[in-house]
């Protein structure tokens, strides 16, 4: 698992509610709640954060 870089992590803003990003092991996390009343994840993928909305990603 590849952690963020802290100055990074410090601007990185969630694409959908704006809010603050933390990270969980393999994940993003928005510290605001998106428009299903939770908040948002998004996947690490080999130390790139993938900041796309879910309906964005395709199988």
């Amino acid at each position: 698992m590849a952690n963020i870089n802290e100055k990074l992590m410090a601007i990185l803003r969630c694409p959908v509610t704006g809010s603050a990003l933390v990270q969980e092991g393999p994940e993003l996390v928005s510290t605001g709640n998106g428009p299903e009343g939770v908040p948002l994840r998004y996947t690490i993928d080999e130390g790139i954060a993938l900041l796309l909305r879910p309906e964005q990603i395709t199988a």
